[in-house]
């Protein structure tokens, strides 16, 4: 019985571990999204000049590699995903687990959370 407590807490840590990240990524995306000017580019629902996050989300919906493709788009730059408006390269200081941050924000948003907007 001892064995199985110790096993059941360690059990508990790992997994306490594993989703505490996840967690706080998803807070962070958006407050990362607006402290780097993200938002000066890409509205919630209406496309400014760059496309709206829900517009980002509709494209992207099942996509299982648009996590890694938007991250390097977002990196790199350029155009044509949305038409011609070029995308400037994100530079330094933002930190590529920022990026990761902010995409997997992106992308976890719901469709019909967009409603209300």
């Amino acid at each position: 019985m001892k064995y199985i407590l110790k096993y059941r807490y360690l059990a508990a840590v790992i997994v306490s571990l594993a989703v505490t990240p996840a967690a706080f990524a998803s807070d962070r995306g958006e407050a990362i999204f607006i402290e780097n000017g993200c938002n000066s580019c890409h509205a919630v629902v209406k496309k400014s000049a760059g496309p709206s996050i829900m517009e980002i989300v509709t494209k992207y919906a099942g996509d299982k590699q648009a996590q890694i493709w938007l991250e390097e788009k977002v990196r790199r730059g350029g155009s044509g995903s949305f038409g011609a408006t070029t995308m400037p390269p994100i530079i330094e200081p933002v930190s590529d687990n920022e990026i990761r941050v902010v995409v997997g924000w992106i992308l976890s948003q719901k469709l019909d959370s967009f409603q209300s907007y």
